[in-house]
């Protein structure tokens, strides 16, 4: 075991107060103040019924059809602000100094059985992309995929060669532990200088049981009432309690939270685009409110980070503040468009979630085909 820096003084139990989040239901940003509750004028008035029916309809209407109030860019973040963000939301220390679960320790047995009563049609949905043999501006390292057949006596076989090089913007994977570190020091404080071949401290092979709990959808593009979110658009904290509050769900303790934001419907649309330069997704600012909530793995059909991030001097802030952080996996380049028409037809946001990442000692992450069943 590599020697770790000092793990920070935190109690299993305390969770930093949020300015802008609390556990009580908060009026969305998305709908008009009228909704919930009466304006000046309505003290002491009786409404008619055919007025209480139009107001109904209209609250309705906004509830349903929320105006597009995603930040266009990401509100800017400078370097000391970030880092009291990090010391805030660290989770070194929290499960032991010697920890390389992370928040995979938050999904416990009771938390897969609860998850597997979701089940109800037995209905599985892929969330993965296909193996991208093709090279292009974002696949600039194609999987590699090689057919083999050859006979011998009686029998005729066929085989494969595989070889894939999955972190970056075109394959489905999952981030371990070990792919983003912060300050010098990856999650629970392992030395970036200490991650050389032959050490496989927090490896993805600490995940080989596989993650198996609760999984909650948050389409953010069909919940804004658009196709897709534009690229560089800024998902913040208070946009998935908005969501919250249309959907009755509440994202808790070990879930694995996805997000889409229709980036494959804007690639079919209007083909590709330079995804580093631009691309939708969620601000640093959502580190604080995953800690608070205990979320168990964040993925997207991005990378989930919003880019530009606008933090300073940092291209994915996000990643760094929950791998290096929190410890929590990364998934990322996911197919989430399946899933969303399945969620959509039967009106239900969370299901069971299963993934398991290749079994390789010291990994920084794995290829994934991540499962719902509904």
């Amino acid at each position: 075991m590599c020697e770790r820096a000092g793990s920070m003084d935190r109690d299993a139990g305390s969770r930093p107060g949020l300015p802008w989040c609390s556990r009580r239901r908060k009026r969305s940003r998305l709908a008009p103040r009228s909704i919930f509750k009466g304006g000046e004028g309505m003290k002491g008035k009786k409404m008619n019924p055919h007025a209480l029916v139009g107001a109904a309809l209209a609250a309705a209407f906004f509830l349903a059809t929320p105006a597009s109030a995603i930040e266009a860019t990401a509100p800017p973040v400078d370097a000391a602000q970030y880092q009291q963000w990090f010391e805030e939301i660290s989770n070194w220390g929290r499960w032991g100094d010697d920890d390389e679960m992370g928040t995979l320790n938050l999904i416990t047995p009771e938390k897969r059985l609860a998850a597997a009563r979701l089940v109800q049609d037995g209905v599985a949905v892929s969330m993965a992309l296909d193996l991208n043999t093709v090279p292009d501006e974002l696949n600039q390292n194609p999987f590699f995929h090689e057919r083999e057949t050859s006979v011998f006596g009686n029998h005729q076989v066929a085989g494969d060669e595989y070889r894939v090089s999955y972190h970056g913007f075109a394959h489905s994977h999952v981030d371990g532990l070990p792919h983003f570190a912060h300050g010098g020091f990856f999650y629970n404080g392992l030395p970036f200088e200490g991650l050389v071949d032959g050490v496989d401290t927090l490896g993805i092979h600490n995940a080989k049981d596989g993650i198996v709990t609760r999984g909650v959808l948050v389409d953010m593009a069909w919940f804004m009432g658009v196709d897709f979110l534009e690229p560089g658009a800024a998902i913040m904290p208070e946009d998935f309690e908005a969501w919250e509050e249309r959907t009755g769900i509440e994202i808790g303790s070990g879930d694995v939270l996805l997000v889409r934001t229709g980036r494959w419907e804007r690639v079919r649309q209007k083909g590709q685009w330079n995804f580093l330069e631009a691309a939708a997704g969620s601000h640093a600012s959502l580190a604080k409110w995953l800690r608070e909530r205990d979320v168990a793995v964040i993925g997207c059909d991005g990378v989930s980070d919003v880019m530009p991030g606008n933090v300073e001097g940092l291209v994915n802030p996000l990643h760094q503040l929950v791998l290096a952080g929190l410890g929590m996996l990364i998934l990322d380049n996911l197919d989430l468009d399946v899933v969303a028409e399945e969620a959509r037809k039967r009106d239900r946001w969370e299901f069971l979630f299963v993934g398991a990442p290749l079994r390789v000692r010291g990994g920084t992450g794995s290829p994934l085909n991540p499962l719902a069943v509904f």
